[in-house]
């Protein structure tokens, strides 16, 4: 099928380096390593999927895939490569009714993380693609999240999608995972809390590659005919992993898989008909944002949160998406807003419900909600001086309640926040105590996101460098700070 030239495949075949030629001996070589030896890409086919826009025939677009993955050392999908065939609608039904079959999903799921575990494999990190903005994202989910068509959105002029719409799965492994029942999800439900876990006490670093290992393993299962209950609750579990594999991702800055991730969670979520949690994993994209200093796109992200959220969502979870409102809000310099959502947060946070927690939630407890009070605080410290004693006391008693838990990063950035408000406020000898408790262990966890806080928290103590020991603790900390890993 032609179309016109493919511009996606030419900007990307332009930055590997190959001739026409080493591309098609490199696609036959992966495909007779796999069994395909009938393939024959010559130059000219090349020139075809570039010039004309023509669409090979499987497996050449999941091969293609593969050995631009390996060359640029960041994931490459069939859709980035613009190799997408779209699918004819379910016999019987219409676009708005059904914009998105819940088999794409997860051949998405299973098409990245294959490509993400291929890097893992060969240990490349490369610069990757740019962080979309919080409007594509909105844009892109939207009318999906509300059940519109698709096809129309896709009409409308702005960014190109940033996720996969489907596509056959990619030649990785030659395994294929075999039918689940309730015992094999079960299992699944508890390793989710296994990684949390990790994930909390050290950071995303030395667990990543297990989690989207799983996650990959479960997108296989998701093709098999499954019991509905079985199938809804597979969904919730990658939900979950996805979450955690976007978590750990920007853990290690891995920016924008990270957002993918994000993306594909929300997703698998509505698979699931577990609104709440899409929100909740498009809220971490916008925590995301914020983290990177892009506080607009943040605020995009959470309208679209609280919209995609529908009317089941516990005060609990309400709560959660205010804080990160409040933190977007603070850092815009908004004072009398992130005070007012704040205080709609603390409300929400004690009112009951007849509901369980979902497991998702359980870790924003009390000390969680005074720590992002604290972050939030801290924010507005810059813009607002009166805000650093609120910022003080809420990284106190976080620190007070996460004395026993177990999280030992979040009680690592909450000596770091505390760091800076003392910094902001004048008082340098707080500061140091703070700043030094930090610095000593913030090597026992494998967190880029910590150091980017702690590289924040040594902006702030350039005002007093005068000082012999802050001048002291700066030069300690420059000479351990890593250099900032950014896949953009």
């Amino acid at each position: 099928m032609s179309k016109g030239p493919n511009a996606r495949f030419a900007d990307l075949f332009a930055l590997t380096g190959w001739s026409k030629g080493e591309l098609a001996r490199l696609v036959n070589r992966r495909g007779a390593a796999m069994g395909q030896q009938q393939l024959s890409t010559d130059t000219s086919r090349v020139r075809r999927w570039m010039e004309q826009g023509e669409i090979p025939r499987d497996p050449v677009p999941r091969l293609l895939a593969a050995v631009f993955t390996e060359r640029l050392g960041r994931v490459v999908t069939t859709e980035d490569l613009g190799l997408e065939r779209h699918r004819p609608t379910r016999s019987g039904s219409t676009p708005s009714a059904e914009p998105w079959e819940p088999d794409r999903t997860a051949e998405v799921l299973t098409e990245f993380t294959g490509m993400d575990l291929m890097l893992n494999r060969r240990g490349l990190v490369g610069a990757g693609t740019a962080l979309a903005a919080g409007t594509v994202i909105g844009d892109n989910l939207y009318d999906w999240m509300r059940g519109a068509d698709v096809a129309s959105a896709a009409e409308r002029p702005g960014p190109r999608r940033i996720i996969t719409q489907g596509g056959p799965r990619p030649v990785v492994d030659v395994y294929e995972p075999g039918p689940v029942g309730a015992e094999e999800v079960t299992a699944l439900e508890r390793s989710v809390e296994v990684f949390r876990a990790w994930d909390a006490s050290r950071g995303g670093g030395l667990q990543r590659k297990a989690v989207v290992g799983q996650l990959n393993e479960v997108g296989g299962l998701l093709t098999h005919d499954l019991r509905p209950e079985v199938k809804q609750r597979l969904w919730i579990v990658a939900a979950n992993l996805a979450v955690l594999a976007g978590w750990m991702s920007h853990d290690v800055g891995l920016e924008p898989t990270a957002q993918r991730y994000f993306v594909i969670a929300a997703q698998a979520a509505k698979e699931a008909d577990d609104r709440p949690r899409a929100g909740e994993a498009i809220s971490r994209a916008a925590r995301q944002m914020l983290h990177l200093g892009r506080a607009d796109d943040a605020l995009e992200l959470m309208q679209l949160a609280r919209a995609s959220s529908g009317d089941r969502m516990l005060p609990q979870t309400r709560a959660m998406l205010h804080t990160v409102e409040a933190w977007a809000q603070a850092a815009l310099g908004r004072a009398e807003a992130t005070r007012r959502v704040l205080g709609e947060a603390e409300e929400l946070f004690v009112q009951h419900s007849d509901l369980a927690v979902p497991t998702w939630m359980a870790t924003f407890n009390e000390a969680e909600l005074h720590g992002m009070q604290a972050l939030v605080y801290r924010t507005l410290a810059e813009h607002d001086p009166g805000a650093a004693r609120l910022a003080e006391q809420h990284a106190q008693r976080a620190m007070d309640l996460r004395a026993t838990t177990g999280r030992e990063r979040s009680s690592l950035l909450d000596e770091i926040t505390l760091a800076s408000v003392y910094w902001l406020s004048g008082e340098p000898e707080g500061a140091l105590t703070h700043a030094k408790l930090a610095l000593n262990s913030i090597g026992q966890t494998s967190s880029t996101r910590t150091w980017d806080r702690l590289r924040e928290m040594y902006r702030l103590s350039s005002r007093y460098q005068g000082v012999p020991a802050v001048a002291e603790l700066r030069a300690e900390i420059h000479a351990v700070l890593p250099e900032p890993r950014r896949e953009a």
